[in-house]
């Protein structure tokens, strides 16, 4: 399993563009082979800054998803809402609460 963490900083004005690009393709993605689970938050003093939260299979699916027609598609539309360079991160969960 692969939790995939992007940081994703956006012009102000822009918000509302990107939470309808979500809106509009998150059933798509966790619909994609290998994507089991897909979150996404907003900062609390930072209403520009949202990150996604993603649980993948395994780094091929992911990268089977990153190199897909859908994802270039999407991901062309979000970039030119960016104020800053996005931020990813591929991490391995170790332990949860509900483990305890």
């Amino acid at each position: 399993m692969l939790v995939r963490i992007v940081k994703l900083t956006f012009k102000p004005e822009n918000i509302s563009s990107f939470e309808r690009i979500f809106e509009n393709s998150k059933k798509q993605i966790v619909a994609f082979d290998g994507c089991s689970h897909l979150e996404l938050y907003q900062d609390l003093n930072k209403s520009n800054v949202f990150f996604t939260y993603s649980i993948w299979a395994n780094q091929s699916s992911l990268e089977n998803y990153r190199n897909s027609t859908f994802f270039q598609q999407v991901w062309g539309e979000t970039k030119k809402l960016f104020s800053e360079k996005p931020e990813a991160w591929s991490v391995a969960k170790l332990q949860s609460s509900n483990e305890f």
